[in-house]
């Protein structure tokens, strides 16, 4: 009896489609309160983490662009950056304004998910 071992690929995480690039786009910035360590030094700009939010405004869907900068001590080594801004879903593209207008079209204006997602896509966005 002879069993030939083949090794398990890891798994891919899947990829998320990036937003459309022809929809507006709003840069918000998130700084730290501070950009002065706690040993007195002034922190050194290092990088800086982008995510985009998909937000619907009556007629027309935009992107919030949230850029928070990361800040290095070059003496003690230590980093800070502003916290992530609360979301209605952890790690989700939609904001509450896109929330909104999907559970609207859908309790109070009888539109089901499937004719909804027919809509955005003529948007540019399925």
């Amino acid at each position: 009896l002879t069993v030939n071992e083949t090794p398990a690929k890891p798994k891919q995480q899947p990829k998320r489609t990036s937003l459309p690039p022809e929809l507006p786009r709003t840069l918000i910035h998130h700084e730290p309160e501070n950009t002065q360590c706690r040993c007195g030094c002034q922190l050194k700009r290092i990088g800086e983490d982008v995510s985009e939010k998909l937000d619907y405004v009556p007629g027309e869907f935009t992107v919030e662009r949230h850029i928070r900068s990361k800040w290095a001590c070059e003496q003690c080594e230590t980093l800070t950056q502003a916290p992530v801004p609360p979301q209605v879903i952890n790690k989700g593209i939609p904001t509450a304004g896109l929330l909104a207008q999907v559970l609207v079209a859908k309790y109070s204006d009888h539109l089901p998910l499937y004719r909804q997602e027919r809509i955005f896509g003529r948007a540019g966005l399925a």
